[in-house]
């Protein structure tokens, strides 16, 4: 599908929430220059949204459009030269009147436009009462209540700026006329100007030759000069009707429209008490309460998914291993008993893994978003993840990463585009994952202290960052900006999201399933056909020389594939013992490193799978391969810079015998 570009430029006055919402759209990609030949600052951003590119322009804030001020020249030659496809007004809803002035200019010049009547909240607390359907009659223009700081009300302001554009000039705003001397000589001046093949509308340049612009006169004059006589001879008799000059008259009568368009529309009530939804939505947003309720939510929802669902985890794996001994009974303890159990027990890790993560994540997650809280917490965190190049949005499965990265690959198809999609996934699987806490915490922060381990911990969040922001700058595409509706808090649909819920398990049960069960196949074969060894030896020089570790935690590390909490448990195997401390030439160096790899290197089968499904098969095994790399390449350096700085018990010195005798 060809994506449509269009251009919406925003006016209005200064000190309004314009460049708010210009931030809001085009946080991630913004260019700032001058306007050509003018010192005036341009700021320009790009965004998609729903199949269109939209490039954003910011105009100057200015008060009126009479070309006097360089910052109104700029606005009225891009409005009147460049014809965007739609102008998008922000006026502050509290002082209505005063930017309705700059609202009927913009009107006579007939582009297409919509009105963002900003700051609602602020006027809901001075008493102001606003008629927006009235408003929105008497202008003919859409009329969109927005508070922009909160990002309330932008999503439906830019689908409707979207709908007023593909409209083109199809929709004309209303006229609102001027006092009956004045109007008389404004439809009279628009006859003579019809017709004349002028590039402005013909209202426009009738009210513009009264107010004496002498721009537009010579541009008229070199098409009928009579037609700025007529022009000069009505100013004469308005200001001998009104006593004041024709463009002080107009201005003057603009104004007058201005307020009586605003008595109309306005009413002056007792500040209304917020509603409780408004109460909870400024409390669940606010700079400091927001972050502090966010941080207290995630983690309780971390604590209920993955200590509720390792509990379910634990009980389901005891009750289907307690079967491995009954089938081996009954099919044997050979190649086919082995083979028959990989077979069973990949179904079991799925399921294990499945049933008690996946399925209270997606409940969680889809009670959140229906409830309106999640896009709120996207709008919290979009300033902070702007800095690894995403936004907001891919908080939610980066933070859920730390629990499982299965469902955090998942939810990054919350995401717009495939890119920020594509980003957001192979930060996720830099997280270490709780299977890898597991080896981070029972292996360095048992044997070498917690300090050590959170300084894993900073040495893994140092990297996701780095890496987030290589891959932005290396991406191709444009970034996307967060536009997401804030809808009113409401109470979920309890039915809907547990729909949607089985919807997704039955998706990830559909393509992980069957790749866990041909992992979990594929390594049995080879350790049924004695390969583990070999294979071991055959990794030796990377194992050994490399990550100065002993050759069996190659086979360690193969097995972490499959499940990454088996990486511990099968080190304990091959080396003899669940004390790390007695195991010749594993000293802390080597517990570092390999929890550095194991913390690096791709989480496990399930997630590979959750990769392919969200991303292709190319670009999971594109990750898949980077992250082994990266994790050996890291894992050597931190060895070699740990042997630099830990000279004692050279790890190389007790590990080369080793390599005679490979396992124990």
């Amino acid at each position: 599908m060809v994506e449509r570009r269009l251009r919406i430029a925003l006016a209005g006055n200064a000190n309004v929430g314009k460049s708010v919402i210009f931030n809001y759209l085009t946080g991630l990609h913004q260019h700032i220059g001058n306007w050509p030949g003018k010192t005036v600052e341009r700021a320009e951003g790009t965004l998609h949204f729903k199949g269109y590119t939209i490039d954003i322009i910011d105009l100057p804030g200015i008060y009126s459009i009479s070309a006097y001020s360089i910052e109104e020249q700029v606005t009225r030659e891009y409005i009147i030269h460049e014809q965007p496809d739609a102008v998008i007004n922000v006026v502050d809803a509290s002082i209505l009147e005063r930017n309705l002035y700059f609202t009927l200019q913009l009107m006579e010049m007939e582009a297409p436009m919509v009105l963002a009547l900003n700051q609602m909240d602020v006027a809901k607390r001075k008493g102001i009462e606003i008629d927006v359907e009235k408003l929105e009659k008497i202008l003919g223009v859409p009329v969109i209540p927005t508070i922009a700081i909160k990002g309330v009300g932008v999503f439906k302001l830019l689908e409707k700026a979207i709908e007023v554009a593909e409209k083109g000039g199809s929709t004309k705003a209303a006229i609102v006329p001027f006092g009956r001397e004045v109007e008389e000589r404004i439809i009279a001046l628009t006859k003579m100007i019809e017709g004349l093949g002028c590039r402005y509308p013909p209202r426009y340049v009738a009210i513009r030759l009264l107010e004496g612009d002498e721009e537009l006169e010579r541009e008229v004059a070199k098409l009928s000069p009579n037609v700025v006589k007529a022009a000069k001879r009505f100013s004469r008799e308005i200001e001998e009707i009104h006593g004041h000059v024709c463009s002080t008259v107009i201005a003057a009568e603009r104004h007058e429209a201005a307020g009586r368009i605003t008595r109309e529309v306005q009413r002056i009530v007792p500040p209304i008490k917020p509603r409780l939804e408004e109460r909870l939505h400024s409390f669940t947003t606010h700079r400091v309460a927001g972050y502090i309720i966010m941080i207290f939510l995630l983690l309780s929802i971390f604590y209920v998914v993955f200590m509720v669902g390792g509990y379910i985890s634990d009980l389901l794996n005891s009750l289907f291993y307690s079967v491995e001994d009954l089938l081996y009974n009954f099919l044997g303890a050979g190649a086919f008993g082995m083979l028959t159990w990989s077979v069973v027990e990949g179904v079991i890790a799925g399921v294990t893994i499945a049933l008690p993560y996946i399925a209270p994540f997606y409940i969680i997650l889809y009670l959140l978003e229906d409830s309106g809280y999640l896009s709120r917490v996207a709008f919290l965190m979009d300033s902070i993840m702007h800095k690894m190049g995403l936004h907001g949005k891919a908080f939610i499965p980066l933070i859920l990463g730390y629990g499982c990265n299965v469902p955090a690959c998942l939810g990054c198809r919350i995401m717009e585009t495939q890119r920020e999609r594509l980003l957001a996934v192979f930060v996720t699987t830099l997280v270490p994952c709780a299977a890898r806490t597991v080896i981070i915490l029972g292996l360095v922060g048992k044997y070498l202290g917690v300090e050590w381990a959170l300084a894993l911990y900073a040495l893994n969040l140092s990297v996701i960052f780095a890496l987030g922001r290589i891959a932005f700058k290396a991406l191709p595409g444009e970034p996307t900006a967060l536009i997401m509706e804030i809808h009113d808090y409401r109470l979920p649909h309890l039915k809907t999201v547990l729909k949607q819920t089985w919807f997704r398990l039955l998706e990830f049960v559909k393509i992980a399933f069957p790749l866990i069960v041909f992992g979990s196949f594929t390594i049995k074969i080879i350790e049924v056909f004695g390969l583990l060894e070999p294979i071991a030896l055959a990794l030796s020089p990377i194992t050994v020389l490399w990550l100065g570790l002993p050759a069996v935690t190659g086979i360690a590390l193969i097995f972490g594939v499959l499940r990454k909490e088996l990486t511990l448990i099968m080190l304990a195997t091959l080396l003899g013992t669940t004390d790390f401390a007695d195991v010749p030439g594993f000293g802390p160096i080597q517990m570092i490193v390999f929890a550095i790899v194991a913390m690096f290197y791709v989480p496990c089968i399930s997630t590979i799978a959750a990769l392919i499904k969200e991303i292709g098969w190319r670009k999971a095994l594109l990750i898949t391969v980077f992250e082994i790399a990266f994790a050996v390449a890291v894992g050597g350096i931190a060895y070699r810079l740990l042997a630099a700085l830990w000279p004692t018990g050279h790890p190389l010195k007790e590990l080369h015998p080793g390599i005679i005798g490979l396992l124990p």
